[in-house]
């Protein structure tokens, strides 16, 4: 899960590489600081001007309680952080298996809005209108779905893709 914080202030990275040897920040290199977190286990990259970027949840509850966590701590680093973090989720990465080997090139023939190109990719891509997913379509019936802004979404479109690929007898056991 990828989910995006705006804390509407900025942030002294100096201070917090001071508070915090543990962080790495080079800003030769990139203007971000990245602070990992064991539990839960995340990277979060924080800007100066405020804005975060949290990597690595399992789950949106997770997400929050990353940046929760990393709020706290930088209040102990005397940074103030006046107001709520504001945090949205961009992005959800997920994968599942279809029970049963996928037959790609009738799939390509079968399914709308497909690229498959074995020579350049070993999966079908399938671009979801609705919900609004890439489905990473593979021979062995694994799939990867990104794109997803809820875990609901994320349900949707495995369940969608399965009862399709299901009613074209496309998937063998």
């Amino acid at each position: 899960m990828v989910a995006s914080v705006t804390l509407n202030q900025r942030i002294d990275l100096k201070k917090v590489v001071r508070y915090f040897p543990n962080v790495e920040y080079d800003p030769k290199q990139f203007p971000g600081l990245i602070y990992r977190l064991e539990k839960p286990k995340t990277a979060t990259l924080i800007f100066n001007s405020g804005k975060m970027v949290v990597t690595g949840s399992k789950s949106k509850k997770e997400a929050i309680e990353a940046v929760y966590k990393i709020v706290e701590h930088l209040k102990k680093a005397d940074i103030e952080i006046a107001g709520e973090p504001i945090i949205r989720v961009q992005n959800i990465v997920a994968s599942a298996s279809l029970g049963g080997e996928l037959n790609l090139e009738e799939a390509a023939i079968s399914l709308q809005d497909v690229m498959y190109e074995p020579e350049q990719f070993p999966g079908l891509i399938y671009r979801m209108k609705n919900p609004k997913v890439v489905l990473l379509l593979f021979g062995s019936g694994r799939l990867v779905c990104a794109g997803a802004k809820s875990e609901e979404d994320v349900y949707t479109a495995i369940d969608s893709v399965l009862q399709t690929l299901l009613e074209l007898g496309l998937i063998k056991n």
